[in-house]
């Protein structure tokens, strides 16, 4: 990551103002789909050991969205966003409060009025966070509190998010012509599983091997990879019968991410040309519901993906020929 992405807060403590600028390396498609859904929002809100779990969301002007923060000892503590204003892939304003598990309000801490705004920066997103308070004593109660480092290690959470899911999924991928791919999501077993699959399919791992998140560039200002999950894989691609290819990533816990029965198989196409990606995308959405909608990413690729209406998971990835 670039020293120009690290985050910025200024406290303004006259004016009982935060504003906090924080730029991340994807599109703002992208980006307005992790601050905008439950699912992707559980990933890396809460700063780490914390967890963040969506009790209730309705995104939507008068609705609300209600989570706990799960602590390392499995305490929850809640809180309130209740949706003011949104312009669509432009701005969010909102009131948001901590409360008790139905969502009513705790009275002994302040409500934060919160205007959060994306700007495209082409592959890039520029987000400024602008939070407002009552009393300066309430702006001095939630920087006691912790919000500067925790918010933070979100934001950084959010980073890894990104750069994990999509940064590499086009690398191993030598010409545009067409093909199917499975794509696996692992909770961490992914070289369990392959090594397993290795020796049944008599195979051998194609393309760069078995890729590791330790292998990632330690670009400046990007937090450290966790020990834990440095020998994790980031990429495999095994083989199989008739040419079949099985692709498959860890999804560690230490970045916020669940692997459950449902979101852990895609079937991934990857048409020659966005007329006929798209074609597949319209056609298998119908009915069905769109995850991430087709957008041009910052690794090349015209992506997308979705559940079509049987509740099959698919992943579209076309890279046009220049």
């Amino acid at each position: 990551m670039a020293n120009d992405n690290l985050i910025q807060i200024d406290k303004d403590l006259a004016n009982k103002k935060l504003t906090i600028t924080r730029e991340f390396d994807a599109t703002l498609e992208l980006v307005w789909r992790t601050w905008t859904e439950a699912e992707l929002l559980d990933l890396w809100w809460a700063p780490e050991p914390w967890k963040a779990e969506t009790k209730f969301m309705n995104f939507k002007v008068g609705g609300s969205w209600i989570y706990a923060m799960i602590g390392p000892d499995g305490s929850k503590n809640f809180s309130r966003i209740e949706f003011k204003k949104i312009i669509p892939l432009q701005s969010i304003e909102s009131a948001d409060c901590f409360c008790d598990e139905s969502g009513n309000p705790n009275l002994g801490f302040p409500t934060m009025y919160w205007v959060k705004q994306f700007q495209s920066l082409g592959n890039r997103t520029r987000v400024v966070v602008k939070i407002t308070f009552e009393k300066e004593a309430d702006i001095k109660l939630i920087i006691e509190m912790g919000f500067e480092a925790g918010f933070t290690a979100a934001m950084a959470n959010l980073d890894r998010y990104l750069d994990a899911q999509f940064k590499l999924r086009n690398q191993l991928k030598i010409n545009n012509m067409s093909r199917t791919t499975t794509y696996l999501n692992f909770p961490g077993n992914a070289e369990e599983a392959f090594t397993a699959y290795k020796a049944i399919f008599k195979s051998d791992f194609s393309g760069m091997g078995l890729q590791r998140f330790g292998d990632l560039p330690a670009d400046a200002g990007s937090p450290p990879v966790p020990d834990a999950v440095k020998k994790m894989i980031l990429h495999a691609e095994l083989p199989i019968l008739g040419g079949h290819l099985l692709m498959a990533t860890d999804a560690p816990k230490e970045f916020g991410m669940t692997v459950i029965q449902g979101n852990n198989m895609y079937i991934c196409l990857e048409p020659e040309n966005k007329t006929e990606t798209k074609r597949l995308f319209d056609a298998l959405s119908s009915g069905g519901n769109i995850i991430m909608p087709l957008a041009d990413m910052f690794w090349g690729a015209y992506f997308g993906s979705c559940t079509d209406r049987f509740g099959i998971n698919w992943m579209f990835n076309c890279i046009e020929k220049k």
